[in-house]
């Protein structure tokens, strides 16, 4: 799963990494957790545009959030399948802005375990296209609200040291495609969403301040020469409700 991740380099770099038109100005983010408003990019009538929306996917025909699960991920094994995300699938795919993201390594079992963070980065310093989803929520009283998850897959070599799942890490070209909702049906869509080449990749230990989402800063991305382990582990939900299977 992906329950936190980074993005610290400048608009400017994502604005021309990217293509969209707007220029907005945001300040660079070491620990972005569920419900923040996080940065994506999505496609409108031929467009790219830059857009700020919750993370934590709200379905369009969901009436009341009050009770609903927490859905920050999207398992690509079945979105094709499931109403959360048939619809976001076929007309709104985004894409997050992002560096990296973090996982943690278990050892142990019970109150003994053992939770050690890691920090998933590309190897060449690029920005990590993670593709998502995105859904448009109307409330009964007006209000609107964007909100979008992180398509989720299968771990590659590098990741199953530490986790069973990961991101779907987009290339370059492959973000076109992803966000064609009019030329590219949802299967081949579905399709880009594989687990990434190992060599795109580095994992290094880094400090457990990560754990807390109240911590924000550029020591958290500092690998550490050593693993640490922390026993408490990160507030973060599971990838996805047994509501929704």
């Amino acid at each position: 799963m992906c329950g936190r991740y980074f993005a610290s380099q400048s608009p400017e770099i994502y604005r021309r990494f990217y293509g969209y038109a707007e220029q907005p100005n945001f300040p660079a983010r070491y620990n972005i957790a569920p419900t923040q408003p996080v940065p994506v990019v999505l496609q409108e009538n031929g467009r790219r545009q830059f857009r700020l929306v919750r993370w934590g996917l709200w379905p369009s025909w969901l009436k009341d959030p009050k009770g609903f699960p927490l859905v920050i991920n999207a398992r690509v094994e079945t979105i094709q399948e499931k109403p959360t995300f048939r619809g976001a699938l076929r007309h709104r795919r985004c894409v997050f802005l992002a560096d990296g993201f973090y996982e943690w390594r278990r050892e142990g079992t019970g109150k003994a375990a053992i939770k050690t963070p890691f920090m998933i980065r590309r190897a060449d310093g690029a920005p990590m296209v993670l593709a998502g989803l995105w859904e448009n929520w109307l409330g009964a009283d007006g209000s609107e609200i964007d909100t979008a998850a992180i398509v989720t897959t299968g771990a590659n070599g590098t990741m199953a040291a530490v986790h069973d799942r990961m991101p779907a890490i987009l290339s370059p070209d492959q973000v076109e495609p992803w966000l064609d909702t009019r030329g590219i049906e949802p299967a081949a869509a579905t399709a880009l969403c594989r687990p990434c080449p190992e060599d795109w990749l580095t994992l290094d230990p880094v400090s457990p301040r990560v754990n807390d989402a109240r911590n924000d800063g550029p020591d958290l991305v500092v690998p550490l020469s050593q693993p640490r382990g922390a026993t408490t582990p990160p507030d973060t939900p599971q990838e996805e409700s047994t509501a929704l299977q």
